[in-house]
């Protein structure tokens, strides 16, 4: 991968300043390379890696992996039946899957019935499903390559006979 875009991989508040510093690039180099990665898609997009576990929002408190299974439909593949899926304003993300089922999603809910009812009224009746399986999330480690809390020192007092 492009140095330049390994760098704002890591950490997007870099500027075009701090990169060619890094790079021995001139300055003027790296915006236009840049631009022409958010040109051609390849950056869609700038991002925070949040730890949610520490800013819980009444509207998105719980998040869940649900395995899907479909149908593919003829002469559109996956696609069609995917963005259908991703468009749901609870799907935070979707990925098309090897094995046994065809589609991850993550789903956020204010609580638990909200997703299950989300599986239940929309998601399992949708004509091209097959089949479901919810995992909700219990706790995150690690995001994005990012760890989202540091080790806290043992605090236990230490009793010996």
């Amino acid at each position: 991968m492009d140095e330049i875009l390994e760098l704002l991989e890591k950490d997007a508040r870099l500027t075009a300043e701090e990169i060619a510093g890094l790079l021995k690039l001139d300055v003027k180099t790296v915006r236009s390379r840049i631009k022409k990665f958010e040109k051609d898609g390849v950056i869609v997009g700038y991002k925070a890696v949040i730890n949610k576990e520490l800013v819980r929002s009444a509207e998105k408190g719980v998040r869940a992996l649900i395995e899907v299974k479909v149908m593919p439909q003829k002469d559109q593949g996956f696609d069609h039946i995917a963005e259908r899926i991703f468009r749901f304003p609870e799907v935070a993300s979707c990925s098309l899957l090897s094995g046994t089922y065809d589609l991850l999603l993550v789903v956020e809910g204010r609580d638990l019935h909200t997703i299950s009812n989300f599986v239940a009224e929309k998601l399992s009746p949708m004509e091209n499903v097959r089949g479901t399986v919810t995992h909700f999330l219990l706790k995150k480690y690690k995001e994005d390559g990012v760890i989202l809390r540091r080790r806290e020192a043992n605090k236990r007092i230490a009793i010996s006979y």
